[in-house]
């Protein structure tokens, strides 16, 4: 086989690999126009080779994050180094649609993409090379798998009864909000409430009438929180609340508020109209607390006393009055 032959024989064989491998190629000028478009780029994007060479990139495909892609391309051409663009960083580049069967879930394709300068026989770079990779399996199991930790996490804190924080979580928050009145003195307030008569509820209705009782002051608890707040179902019939950056006066008129909204609503269970109240205890913090557990315990006394002057009401604990 003459040397002719051969080069051509290899000229072809690249021809073909370059046409038919699975991933796309792009090659560009340098005033972004297209030189060369592979069989993965035409199946994909339904346009061929020989109607798209010579065209703008850009113009071909309007979609395209111009003013950023460009920035990356003009680096790659600048500093002579690739580039990458990683589909977390951008899902696509390319708007192709998604066909693979085991990911069918996916609108669209998801893409690693590399930049590559390409140099002439001088050095000079004048061409840059585009390099689409199908991650479209790899992007959907990890975005899978985020989505399924994040549910564990979210089930992990949770309260199943009362959608709330369970109690180890918010004990959480709680040391959060203890910690940074410690470092920034940050104004924040405890309050610890119960249902009045809870044992009642369930020796007269029974325990299933009792868990909807629960629920229903969850319910009416979840509407009176703000973002900043933390509230959680503390254990049987007791609910605690953080509320970040407020004192014992504002805890007072929170705490008032949802007192008197859950004295007036009324829960239907089989055919029986419930009514319930609720005692509250609150707790400022302070700079003479020595930990959360302390902070917890006066909020405790508070809800105690409450419960002992009669019920249905809110009580601040003082600490000069404990003593």
């Amino acid at each position: 086989m003459s040397y002719d032959q051969s080069a051509m024989n290899e000229l072809h064989w690249l021809i073909d690999m370059v046409q038919t491998i699975e991933v796309g190629l792009v090659v560009l000028d340098r005033n972004f126009d297209i030189q060369l478009w592979n069989g993965f780029m035409e199946n994909h994007s339904g346009v061929s080779p020989n109607s798209i060479k010579g065209s703008n990139l850009f113009e071909q495909f309007d979609y395209l994050p111009a003013s950023w892609l460009k920035q990356k391309m003009e680096s790659v051409f600048l500093l002579k180094n690739r580039a990458f663009i990683s589909w977390e960083q951008r899902p696509y580049v390319f708007k192709f649609k998604n066909y693979r069967p085991i990911t069918g879930r996916a609108d669209f394709m998801y893409q690693n993409v590399t930049l590559l300068p390409l140099s002439s026989l001088t050095g000079q770079i004048t061409h840059i090379s585009l390099i689409v990779y199908d991650v479209t399996d790899v992007a959907i199991n990890k975005l899978q798998l985020k989505a399924a930790n994040e549910r564990l996490e979210h089930l992990s804190q949770t309260d199943g009864l009362t959608q709330l924080h369970n109690r180890r979580h918010w004990q959480m928050c709680m040391q959060k909000e203890f910690d940074r009145h410690s470092r920034y003195g940050d104004k924040t307030s405890l309050v610890m409430f119960d249902i009045d008569h809870f044992k009642k509820i369930n020796d007269n209705y029974g325990h299933l009438a009792g868990d909807k009782v629960i629920q229903h002051i969850s319910h009416l608890l979840k509407q009176s929180l703000r973002e900043t707040d933390c509230a959680g179902r503390y254990g049987g019939e007791e609910f605690s609340v953080v509320l970040a950056h407020t004192c014992a006066k504002g805890a007072l008129n929170f705490a008032d508020r949802l007192r008197k909204k859950i004295e007036k609503s009324e829960l239907v269970f089989e055919k029986e109209t419930i009514k319930v109240t609720v005692s509250m205890g609150i707790s400022d913090i302070n700079d003479q607390l020595e930990n959360s557990g302390q902070w917890l315990a006066y909020a405790d006394r508070a809800l105690y006393q409450a419960k002992e002057s009669g019920r249905n009401n809110c009580v601040i604990y003082d600490q000069d009055s404990a003593e």
